[in-house]
């Protein structure tokens, strides 16, 4: 029987590999509480990144220049940190779902099968990935609202006082279907970074210990890693976070009753016809920086929770 590697890079953040479940076992409530907490702890470090990648991109699709400073200046340094509580939020449902349904999928792959493998990973991480997505979409509608409501012209703005408010609102409002617009790409997005993440996570760890004399698995390692592999999941997803970001806080002409964005090759398709397909990547750099961020982040605080656990079983 073939057991899995302890290189693989999901093992980085679960730590409750297959090979050895007599020596690393963990209970079903430490794998989706540590997988959570460590999701909401990155969070919190790099939600301005993803404050100022919303704006960035959805000014664009508005016909507006973005402007840091003048966010800054505006409405003062704390703005980067609106919409915080949903995004908290949202990984209380996302990190939760996505790393600890991906340990029980992988597991049960792992019995039925008598081996895991690079296919079953990248399998088990995309199919995890899109239900986590779909599970707190409702989170990414309200994330992307609130962090963008304050950059709008006054007469445009929603004036959201909470994420309570947030919710309720657009559940009067709009009704319940309007927290699954942009689901389409964010599901995609999702399975687009289990694929990437666990495809390319483990092998920047091998190259950067061997080109820059790391130890493996170090923090050193493990963020050299991350980063490069947040990159290149950043350049196939970004697309796909636009395309979300737009229907997720679109509204219906006055006049028609219709929303311009319907599903995520008309929206694609759209904004290339209108702006060019470059400005499906306005925004990059602090999305890069959220994404890569949050993976290093993430998956530090998980393993160390766990190591924590561990030590004390």
């Amino acid at each position: 029987m073939n057991s899995p590697s302890r290189n693989n890079p999901m093992y980085l953040a679960t730590s409750s590999a297959v090979a050895a479940p007599a020596a690393v076992a963990l209970p079903k409530s430490i794998i989706f509480g540590t997988a959570g907490i460590g999701g909401c702890l990155g969070w919190c470090v790099v939600h301005p990144f993803n404050t100022i990648a919303v704006r960035s991109n959805l000014a664009s699709a508005s016909g507006r220049t973005f402007s840091l400073s003048a966010m800054l200046k505006t409405n003062g340094f704390l703005s980067v940190y609106d919409g915080l509580s949903a995004g908290v939020a949202r990984q209380v449902f996302y990190a939760t779902t996505r790393f600890g349904l991906f340990e029980t999928f992988r597991d049960i792959l792992h019995e039925y099968r008598g081996k895991t493998d690079f296919a079953s990973r990248v399998g088990v991480g995309a199919i995890t990935g899109g239900i986590a997505a779909y599970i707190s979409c409702p989170m990414e509608v309200c994330v992307i609202r609130m962090s963008n409501d304050s950059s709008l012209p006054v007469d445009e703005r929603r004036n959201y006082k909470s994420l309570p408010d947030t919710f309720t609102r657009i559940l009067k409002e709009e009704g319940v279907a309007a927290f699954w617009r942009g689901s389409q790409p964010f599901v995609a997005r999702a399975m687009m970074v289990g694929v990437f993440q666990v495809a390319t996570l483990d092998q920047f760890k091998d190259f950067y210990a061997q080109q820059l004399s790391q130890k493996r698995n170090s923090i050193s390692n493990v963020f050299c890693a991350a980063m490069t592999s947040g990159l290149i999941y950043s350049v196939a997803t970004m697309p796909l976070e636009a395309a979300k970001n737009r229907m997720a806080s679109q509204k219906a002409d006055a006049v028609t009753g219709k929303l311009p964005y319907t599903g995520t090759f008309q929206t694609l398709s759209k904004v290339s016809a209108d702006s060019g397909f470059l400005s499906l990547y306005n925004g990059f750099a602090p999305y890069y920086l959220r994404c890569g961020g949050h993976t290093v982040c993430m998956f530090v605080f998980v393993q160390m929770m766990r190591d924590m656990y561990k030590e004390k079983m």
